[in-house]
């Protein structure tokens, strides 16, 4: 099998590619007639997020007959399609829960403590010395988190933030959630829940059901003492909305590891200093990577095969 991967991988990744397939390499976003022209030329694909596969990707008949996606979200492909054309699609969950969770964590740290707005005062030699009154954010410990999806990474998310900070959990889910191995509540309502947090972190999937989940209405429900963290796609919260309430202050802040047009980031979020703002680290270590390029890799194996791939999505 012709494989095209899209990015450059980890060292033990990309060297367990080569052994196994036909692999080239780039590392060059594809746009959708790229990506149409990808599937014209290859047997498979590995693409990331950065990558669009729409619709119109797969009118004729590719050549292509798996898409191996490099990462557990999948909206950048159109499933449905893909399935029409007779393209298998999979992705790569589980490998990236603790790592995407431990971003979580680091970002309700960071922005509740106001420790990203304090570095860039330290680092532009702003900083007059210790006061009792400077850089007064909100207490995490025993605080209370709303997670907006309880899958298996807000579970996670979840979990560190009771058992590492005796947080109290509230949850909004849109299925009913009765297997927690730790306490939390559910709240049918999602404005309910976010009146009641303290910080809120979005942990749902991305795609057109949740596209701008989290707009103006629901950062009035979180209200100007809360607290936003999204560490899932960054279309689920309406960026302009939020530009909005940071400026206005109608939320205390935010903490953001994705972008609705990323890699573009608006100059608004860049000034305002109630935004910590960073480059999609969720899954962003070489253990972690190189996981998800294996699995990645099993499941084009068992295509290759005639198996089931485990991760199959459509």
């Amino acid at each position: 099998m012709k494989l095209l991967v899209t990015r450059l991988m980890t060292d033990r990744a990309t060297q367990a590619i080569r052994d196994r397939f036909d692999a080239t390499f780039d590392d060059t976003p594809l746009e959708p007639e790229k990506a149409a022209q990808a599937l014209a030329d290859y047997d498979a694909i590995m693409p990331t997020l950065g990558d669009a596969f729409p619709a119109a990707a797969f009118v004729g008949k590719p050549r292509c007959r798996i898409i191996a996606n490099f990462g557990a979200g999948y909206n950048h492909i159109d499933v449905k399609a893909a399935a029409g054309a007779g393209v298998v699609v999979t992705n790569t969950p589980d490998v990236v829960t603790d790592a995407t969770a431990d971003i979580a964590l680091t970002l309700i740290l960071m922005t509740m403590r106001r420790a990203s707005e304090g570095e860039r005062i330290l680092r532009r030699g702003e900083w007059t010395g210790w006061k009792p009154t400077q850089f007064l954010g909100a207490q995490v410990t025993g605080h209370r988190v709303g997670i907006v999806g309880m899958g298996r990474i807000g579970r996670a998310i979840a979990r560190r933030c009771h058992f590492g900070f005796g947080m109290e959990v509230v949850f909004f889910n849109r299925s009913a959630v009765n297997d927690l191995d730790f306490p939390a509540r559910q709240i049918p309502d999602l404005n309910g829940m976010l009146e009641q947090a303290d910080v809120a972190v979005v942990a749902v999937p991305g795609g057109a059901a949740t596209r701008h989940l989290i707009g103006a209405d629901q950062m009035a429900a979180l209200g100007p003492q809360g607290y936003l963290v999204n560490i899932a796609r960054g279309d689920v919260v309406d960026e302009a909305a939020l530009i909005e309430a940071l400026t206005s202050r109608r939320i205390a802040g935010a903490g953001l590891d994705v972008y609705e047009r990323e890699p573009h980031v608006p100059q608004a979020l860049l000034d305002a200093p109630n935004a910590t703002l960073l480059p999609h680290l969720g899954t962003a270590t070489d253990d972690v990577r190189t996981d998800m390029g294996l699995r990645a890799l099993d499941n084009l194996i068992a295509f290759a095969e005639g198996r089931e791939p485990h991760d199959r999505v459509n």
